[in-house]
This record gives structure tokens, C-alpha cells and sequence, in this order.
């Protein structure tokens, strides 16, 4: 994570710029979906459109999402041929929560993070996709390391109340609708014990790829791409609200310059950590 300025009060806003030429490897730190978007060779900006349809009621029309599964299940296809893209780095959760404490990977795919998890904390990874699981299972395995596995949703999560110290969400929010992100921080605050935080990274409403064809049902900044999975771009303030029951600890944007054909793009998350007070 590299995070270069920070002001007094510990919320950072850093403009990380790591220009790349084509062909080189991805940007570090992107979602597992958005790796395998690269190993397709489509890690393309996404042309805006000038005339997206508008919704006079989003929030009505969001209740129907929350029964469709749809974009759940082009999961399993998705990860039947993503590759495995090497452990993922905790340095930023390891600051804050002390060794073998019971950690929840909320949306934990193919085991990047879980792995790095499961050698310091008592791990446990939820994800609605078998293929990520399996997949995750086999993984940890090979490097001699063990986690909980177990198929679920982050909006629906089978944990008693107070189970965790700590859950790590990356990537992850992002592929929800609007009821259903509600719904997963909800979760989250009930299944923390008091004190406990939440690691939040999703993409930014200024990421290359922030467009193309609007969510159905319609809901503003979510898209849906031709396998099925929706990508909701956030703001720092709609990440503020979302988290609202929680106490903000850091919340910061990163941007990234990524160099396509010449041109300079950029690639923008909004990351948090939140705490249950």
C-alpha cells in the first residue's frame, strides 16, 4: 500500500502515480476481477457515454436487485479461468490488529488475501462463488496453510454477533447493488465485536473504466459488463455514508496513472478503515 502524505488528523488523500508502458504487468492492487479484465487483455478505459439513461427513483427500483442473482452467478464462470495472481499484501491490517485474532476475508475469491490471512490470524473466507473456493482451498493448501471456507453471501453472513476482531472487504462492495451493500455493512457491524474494524477498498467514480453499459435495474455510477458482473464506482462521501455507524479511522483515495496507447489514464480506489463503536 503506498500511501505517501497524511495529515494531522490520519485521513490521507495520496495521488500515487505508477506509469506503466503496454504489455507490462498490471497496476499492483487491483480486485480479482479486474485481474482477470487484464489477463483478457481488456484492461481498457471504458468509453463514457454521452446519454445514460436517468431513474427518477433508484432506490425503489434497487429492492428488485436485491432478489435477482443474476450477477451473483456469473461468479463461478468468471473464476473457472482466472488464473492466480500470487498472495496479496495485509501490511495495513496488520498495523492496527494483533496476531492470531479471528478475521473474516468478506468476499474472499480465489484466497489472494486469505492466504497472507490465514499465517498470522485465525482466518476464516466467505465467498458466493464454489469455484473461488475451491480454488482458494487448493491454494492455501499448496503453501502448507489452512483457513475456513465457507459459501455465502457478505449481505447474508451465517456468524453469530461479536465473531470477528477484524474483516477485510476488498473489491468486493463494488459488485452489489445498492440495497445489498447496504445490507453486507449492516452485517459487518453485527458480526464485529465492539472495537472491531472493517478494511474497505472499492473503484472511484475517476477510474478509467467508470461507464459503459448502465445496471439493470438502473442505479447511478453501476454498470454491468458482458459477463454478467456489475461494477458500482464510488465516492468518498457515498463511502462515508455507508459506513456512517462506524467510527472513520483512515479514508483516503488513491489514484494511479495507467499509460493505454499513448494516452494517460487513471485508476482510482477509495479505501477505509472503519471501527464499531
Amino acid at each position: 500500500m503506498n500511501m505517501e502524505t497524511e495529515n494531522e488528523r490520519g485521513i490521507k488523500d495520496p495521488k500515487i502515480l505508477a506509469s506503466e508502458v503496454p504489455g507490462t504487468t498490471e497496476i499492483e492492487d487491483l480486485t480479482a476481477s479486474e485481474d482477470l479484465i487484464a489477463q483478457k487483455g481488456l484492461d481498457v478505459p471504458v468509453k463514457k457515454s454521452a446519454s445514460s439513461p436517468k431513474a427518477s427513483s433508484p432506490k425503489a427500483s434497487s429492492s428488485k436487485a436485491a432478489s435477482s442473482k443474476e450477477h451473483f452467478l456469473a461468479w463461478d464462470k468468471e473464476y473457472s479461468h482466472l488464473k492466480w495472481g500470487g498472495p496479496a499484501s495485509i501490511r495495513n491490517l496488520q498495523v492496527y490488529i494483533a496476531p492470531e485474532a479471528r478475521i473474516l476475508d468478506a468476499g474472499s475469491g480465489n484466497g489472494r488475501y486469505l492466504g497472507e490471512l490465514s499465517r498470522h490470524y485465525s482466518a476464516v473466507g466467505i465467498d458466493i462463488s464454489r469455484t473461488a473456493l475451491g480454488s482458494s482451498r487448493a491454494q492455501l493448501a499448496r503453501s502448507g496453510r489452512f483457513a475456513e471456507h465457507l459459501g455465502a453471501s457478505v449481505h447474508a453472513l451465517p456468524f453469530k454477533s461479536g465473531s470477528f476482531a477484524g474483516i477485510l472487504c476488498y473489491g468486493v462492495l463494488q459488485h452489489l447493488f445498492e440495497e445489498e451493500r447496504e445490507a453486507a455493512v449492516r452485517e459487518f457491524m453485527r458480526v464485529l465485536n465492539c472495537g472491531g474494524l472493517t478494511f474497505f477498498e472499492a473503484f472511484g467514480r475517476e477510474d478509467m473504466r467508470c461507464g459503459g453499459e448502465p445496471s439493470s435495474p438502473f442505479e447511478e455510477n453501476t454498470f454491468v459488463r458482458q459477463n454478467g458482473i456489475i461494477y458500482h464506482y464510488f465516492s468518498e462521501e457515498e463511502v462515508k455514508t455507508l459506513f456512517c455507524g462506524f467510527e472513520v479511522l483512515e479514508l483516503e483515495n488513491v489514484r494511479k496513472e495507467k499509460i493505454f496507447r499513448g494516452e494517460s489514464y487513471v485508476r482510482h480506489m477509495v479505501r477505509g478503515i472503519f471501527r464499531k463503536i
